[in-house]
């Protein structure tokens, strides 16, 4: 980046707010279908009654939970990008932070719908929230339902405080960039920015703090969703295990969307200067180390089931990968249904589709990069399927086992949820710069002007 001048990064990234290629508008209008069908299949669950979803007894949680806990995990590379490796100063994460961090907010939006929707009468959502009311009545804080409240809340809050400060730079270049409506829209965001020596001063320092305030949710906030399931009796789900692990998880899943949504920006945009190679690279070898902390944890569970010689551990692992029976491995009668093919597709997408990203070539082929990351979230979000339902059809008690069978409502509110998040995103990058000019300034080496010079 060290042909590059000041004046050439402020044209570069403003000129993704002009009218795109075409491929940008067939993108939206898919992602405008996929949220439509989430809408009316919504609509007609809220008019016939939660009846219309597969969840049943003994499986109360389903796809709701299931995309839950896929969109928080979805969420935390954004503020692993944006603030952990902010403080370590790693220099490729300055191109594609900022659309990490809006990819963090939309995430979270979209994780926050589930939980209103999983009760069935998602006008009553509100009795989720603690406050002072007439009646005296205060929410359940042993319910796990409650902990998520907490626990988006908070992350929505920290994220949202986050992006927009980061923003405040970058609304002043815009401001200064365009005219009529829009510049007073963009003054009053950049509430009063003049990038005076000062005001940098005091920004880098908000700016540090608020990313050592973030850093503590990437750990917090999926430990306190893990804790959901590891709270409870399920065999399965009763581990200590169950923070790291989906932590870890969740900056594997989050990785691989930050692939999905800047390489397509990086050639509908044009952005070859600033998402290079190396940048994508740097994301691939983090995915790949994760990668490996994944695998692991899906041995250790395995271990630990057989370790600890309770028969109702093991046969809910033997039921994941191999069905009925549960303690006899490959007598007669066992059946693979839809449960074991959940499982396989995790194993699959999760340990096997990364580890081509070992190869140079393969992690410089963007559209290798881009398959790979599109496996990983379709094998993350069949990894909190395989943990919520498959866990919960088998209970200690045999007279108690049930089967999920997801029904098209479903179906379409979570196609409508991918819908929902991208529909946001493409709209984002068309009305806020995607790159943050900024932090692209502070890394041209050498400088050409003085760094707090604004073009």
């Amino acid at each position: 980046m060290t042909e590059i001048t000041y004046s050439e990064v402020t044209a570069d990234v403003l000129r993704t707010l002009v009218r795109p290629k075409p491929a940008y508008f067939l993108l939206l209008l898919g992602f405008v279908t996929a949220l439509g069908t989430g809408v009316f299949s919504l609509a007609v669950q809220v008019d016939v009654g939660i009846g219309l979803s597969g969840i049943s007894h003994p499986i109360g949680w389903g796809f709701y939970i299931t995309n839950f806990v896929f969109w928080i995990g979805i969420g935390h590379a954004g503020t692993l990008i944006s603030a952990i490796f902010f403080i370590t100063r790693a220099p490729w994460r300055t191109p594609i932070y900022r659309a990490a961090e809006g990819m963090t907010v939309f995430a979270v939006m979209t994780a926050g719908l589930f939980p209103i929707l999983h009760m069935g009468r998602p006008w009553y959502g509100y009795w989720l929230i603690p406050y002072p009311n007439s009646r005296m009545l205060w929410v359940n804080f042993k319910s796990p339902l409650l902990w998520d409240v907490f626990a988006v809340s908070t992350y929505l809050t920290i994220s949202v405080t986050f992006f927009i400060v980061g923003l405040i730079p970058d609304l002043a270049s815009m401001r200064d960039s365009t005219k009529g409506p829009r510049k007073l829209l963009y003054t009053i965001l950049a509430v009063g920015w003049t990038n005076s020596y000062q005001q940098w001063i005091h920004y880098a320092r908000a700016y540090i703090l608020l990313a050592a305030l973030a850093t503590p949710l990437v750990f917090s906030v999926h430990s306190i969703v893990s804790w959901d399931f590891a709270m409870s009796n399920v065999p399965g789900w009763h581990s200590t295990i169950f923070a790291p692990y989906f932590v870890a998880g969740a900056i594997f899943s989050g990785l691989a969307m930050v692939l999905t949504i800047t390489i397509p920006m990086r050639v509908i945009f044009g952005l070859e200067k600033y998402i290079t190679d190396h940048v994508l690279q740097s994301v691939a070898r983090v995915i790949l180390f994760t990668s490996i902390i994944v695998g692991y944890a899906y041995t250790t569970e395995f271990f630990m089931s057989w370790y600890s010689g309770i028969p109702a551990e093991r046969g809910q692992f033997y039921f994941r990968a191999f069905g009925d029976p549960a303690l006899l491995p490959f007598s007669e009668g066992s059946t693979l249904g839809f449960p074991q093919i959940a499982f396989w597709i995790m194993v699959f997408c999760n340990i096997f589709a990364p580890l081509p990203l070992w190869r140079y070539k393969i992690r410089t082929n963007l559209v290798a990069l881009f398959i790979i990351s599109i496996l990983i979230n379709i094998g993350m979000w069949f990894e909190r399927f395989n943990i919520i339902v498959n866990s919960l059809q088998r209970d200690y008690n045999p007279q108690v086992w049930g089967s999920y069978t997801p029904t098209i409502i479903e179906t379409g509110i979570t196609l409508g949820s991918f819908g929902f998040f991208f529909t946001l995103f493409a709209l984002f990058v068309r009305s806020i710069p995607a790159l943050s000019i900024a932090q692209l300034k502070e890394n041209l080496d050498p400088p050409r002007k003085n760094p707090t010079q604004q073009d």
